[in-house]
Order: C-alpha cells, then structure tokens, then sequence
C-alpha cells in the first residue's frame, strides 16, 4: 500500500461526496433559506451526526481498527472476525437502547441541546420533530463505522469512502421532490431523507464486505475480554476523537441564543471548509491509521515516524493553499455557491464571514487529524481526550467572550483557535515522549509552501478585484469568474511549489510505487 496511493483513493471518493454536497447545500440555500425551518433541520441533523462520530466514527474506529488490525495479523482472519461480530453486538445494542431513550425524552434534551429556542415554539417544536426522524441515522453509521472499519484494516479504503456519497444522493432527491412544497413539509422530507441515507449506507458496506469474502456474525452480546478492552479505549476516545464535533456542537448551542439565521450562516460556512477538511485531512488520518499500527507493532519506530512527516508534508501541501483561499476570497464563494432564491446577500455576506474565520483554522484541523492516529496507533486514547478537555473549554470560553463583539463570526473564530491549540498541545506531546522529530525535508518543504501560499493569496485577491464586474452579472458569468481564479490560484501555486521546492515530482512518483512495508 502507497501512502498517496491510499490518501488518494479515500479523498477522490470524499471530493464526489463534498461537490455532491455542495450541490445539496446548494439546492436547501435556495429552497429553504435561513429561516426557522433551516436552522430546526440543521439541528435535527447535527446531533445524531455529531454522536455518530463521536461514538460510531470517532471512538469507535479510533479504538478498535489497531486492535482489529493486530488480531488478524497475529490470529488470523477468523478469530479476527470474530472479534468484530462480538464488538458489533455490544456497540449496536447500546445505541438501540440510548437512541430509545434520546428519542422519548428529545424535548427535554433539546433545551439543552438549543437552548436558545423557546420551548414549545415553532422552531423548538420543529427541532424535536426532525431530530427524532433523524436519530435512527446513528445506529446505521455505527454499523457503517465497523464495517469500514474491518474494510480499512485490509487496505480497502474506496467503499467506506464512498458510502456518504448516498446521503447527498438521497437529499438531492427530496430537495427536489420538494420543489413547490412549504417548508415544513420540506424540512419532514429531509429529515426522512437522513434515515432512509442510513440504511442505503449499511447495504452498500455489507454488500463491499461481501465481495472481499469478509462475514461478520452478529449474536448475542458478549463481554470478553477484547471487547472490554475495546471499550475501555473507546471512553476516553468518545471526546478525544471527536473534539471538533463537540466544538461545533457547542457553536450551535451557542448561536442558538443569537438571531434567526445564525445557525444555517455556520452551517453552510462549515460545509465549504469541511471540504479541504475532507479531502485532506480526513483521507490522510484514515490511509495513515493501519499504516502505522503496523508499523508500531512491528518495532519500526524510526520509519512510523518517517510516515507521520510525510503525511504532514502531504496534508500542509494541499491544506495550505486551500486555507489562503477560503480566507482570501470567502465573499465570492458564498455568493456563487448560495445566494440563490430565499438566501439573501445578508445571508451571504453573514456566511462568508464565518467562514474567513473558519478557515484560519483548517491547517489545524487537519494537523489534529493526523496526529491523533499516533496516539491511537499506540492504543493510547486517554491523552487526546485530556487534550480534548482543554481544547473544548478554551472554545466555550472564547466563543462566549467573543460573540459580544462579533456574534457568530466570534463562534467560528473560537472554533479556530481551539484548533490550533488542539494541535500544538497533541504535537508538543509526542515530539515530549521521542514519537516524533519533524525531519530537515519537511521543515524546508513547508517553508516553500507557506511562501507560495502567500502569492498564491495576493495572485487571487487581484484576480478578485480584476473580475469584480462579473460577480454582479448572471449565474453563469459567478461561476465562470470564480471557476478562473481558483484555476489561475491553482496554477500559481503549483508553479511556486515546485520552484521553492515545496514540492518535487520526483518525490510524488516514487510514493505512488512506495509500498508501506519497506
């Protein structure tokens, strides 16, 4: 397995996912706004997410593919699925009995969850409705998470990185079933559209199980002794592994108390710098996860180091840049992308000024991504939950400081910083216990990227002001002025890159060829 082979293969299939997401993002902008019904659905949807990757994604994975992944390679296939059928027992069994419980008691939650709506209120009520359609979502993405799990332990990364591309799919479907509907019924739509998502993700993974003869048997729950040494690592790991989620759940409660609109103004900045999050950080964490478990076990430590340097290396590449445009030309990006039907040019501007904030942060999102797998690859979760601890109440405190002055820029500005301690604290502990040394290659490298970023920046903000005309003309002439300074800030980069030497094609041949093993 070649590192960027495998980045590539995971973050091909995310980019489908996000443009698909886009389009939907899109779509919902222009049918639904950022009205009441929005923020509600918003809601509705970021709960049971922010739990599936908190619980199912983020805890689960991080805790049970090393440990998957060294009982196949000292037990075999056999015992190895084995110990995925009792661990998909318990997890399902303990998700079916607190989405129960979440569900019955969602109106009580909900004041906790958005405290910043009435109770009883149309918007409070909407919320509650939505989130109880839409929480059944968990279960599926928990059997979803093992199932790649297992999947990713083998080095077969498309199928799992390709499941979310139904979710988009089958909300692209309702957005456009909706047309001509209020939004109510198109919000009672949507939410619809998350469970049924669910279920085609589950089918889609058994049946990419199926072909690489992977049989999983679930029976009755069984607590022995690897699946208590599972959840003992998922604990800590439910927070550690999931510390941005718990940040943007925070962002909503938060904004929740601020106007109508706030929400979706977050939401739809978050959905574009998840993108570069995605495709990026995501794929790199998720490629880099076995690789160095393995190599871990096997003593390589030297050379698990050498792979976390050129995972850096690979994700500052491409974060760097993706990082100076978001926050360079955040105004045309929301305009082309959103400012459609009900979303207004306040909404737009609201957004894009999020998402300037938003984006200073990205190249630390992405280094927690990476960076927490050497953490995990150890079967060490405890320490990214500490760091986790700290990073969230910093987040809490900055968020409510700075929404006084900046209302939901100063959430989003929060988020960032909190991010950039996450890293350097996560960072400065392995380089603190001899699990990391950043070698010469990526100091220089980075160098190089940082300097050609910033003239990729300065190139886009003249290409900015030069087709400023077109941006006030038709959709078509947006997306064609837009589509020619992300083109032109892409060939700006690439030519800077390669005569700083931030990057070689050379280098990026030979990791094609690499394999993981050598």
């Amino acid at each position: 397995m070649s590192l960027l082979k495998s980045v590539a293969t995971v973050g091909g299939y995310t980019m489908i996912s996000r443009v698909l997401g886009f389009l939907r993002d899109i779509l919902m902008a222009t049918v639904l706004g950022a009205g009441p019904v929005a923020d509600a659905f918003f809601v509705a949807f970021r709960i049971p997410n922010m739990f599936r990757r908190l619980v199912a994604e983020g805890a689960f994975s991080a805790a049970f593919v090393p440990m998957f992944a060294r009982k196949l390679e000292a037990e075999g296939k056999p015992l190895a699925l084995e110990f995925a059928g009792y661990s998909l027992s318990i997890l399902v069994g303990f998700l079916l009995i607190f989405s129960a419980l979440f569900m019955i008691f969602m109106p009580f939650m909900m004041q906790f969850l958005a405290p910043g709506f009435t109770v009883d209120g149309d918007k409070f009520n909407l919320a509650v409705e939505f989130t109880r359609i839409t929480f059944p979502y968990l279960i599926a993405m928990a059997i979803v998470a093992l199932l790649g799990g297992v999947l990713t332990a083998f080095y077969k990364f498309a199928a799992m990185a390709a499941a979310p591309i139904l979710l988009n799919i089958i909300l692209i479907t309702c957005l456009l079933a909706a047309m001509g509907q209020s939004d109510r019924e198109t919000g009672t739509l949507l939410s619809w559209g998350v469970a049924a998502a669910g279920v085609a993700q589950v089918i889609f993974l058994v049946i990419a199980c199926a072909r690489q003869d992977i049989k999983i048997k679930v029976g009755r729950p069984r607590l022995n002794k690897d699946v208590k040494r599972l959840l003992k690592l998922m604990l800590p790991g439910a927070l550690g592994a999931g510390v941005m989620q718990i940040n943007i759940l925070v962002g909503t409660i938060i904004a929740s108390f601020l106007a109508t609109g706030s929400i979706s103004y977050l939401y739809y900045a978050d959905r574009v710098y998840q993108l570069p999050l995605g495709v990026i950080g995501i794929a790199v964490g998720t490629a880099l996860l076995p690789l160095l478990s393995r190599q871990i076990r096997a003593g390589e430590e030297e050379t698990a180091i050498g792979s976390l340097n050129r995972a850096i290396e690979l994700s500052l590449l491409l974060t760097l840049p993706a990082a100076a445009a978001l926050m360079v030309i955040p105004s045309q990006i929301t305009l082309v992308l959103f400012q459609h039907g009900e979303f207004t040019v306040a909404a737009s501007e609201a957004t894009a000024a999020a998402l300037f904030a938003f984006s200073s942060g990205l190249p630390a999102y992405v280094l927690v991504k990476i960076l927490a797998p050497a953490f995990f690859a150890r079967e060490d979760t405890t320490t990214p939950v500490i760091v986790g601890v700290i990073a969230m109440a910093a987040n809490v405190v900055l968020s409510l400081l700075l929404i006084q002055e900046f209302s939901h820029v100063g959430i989003a500005i929060a988020t960032s910083l909190s991010s950039w301690l996450n890293a350097a604290i996560l960072l400065f502990l392995l380089v603190r216990r001899g699990h990391y040394h950043s070698d010469k290659r990526l100091i220089r490298r980075s160098l190089g990227m940082i300097l050609s970023s910033a003239i990729m920046g300065a190139g886009l903000w003249f290409a900015a002001d030069l087709l400023h005309p077109q941006f006030s003309n038709d959709l078509a002439s947006r997306i064609t002025a837009l589509a020619s300074i992300i083109a032109g800030g892409a060939a700006v980069y690439a030519i800077t890159a390669l005569l700083t030497g931030a990057a070689s094609l050379s280098d990026l041949k030979n990791m094609l060829r690499r394999r993981a093993d050598r």
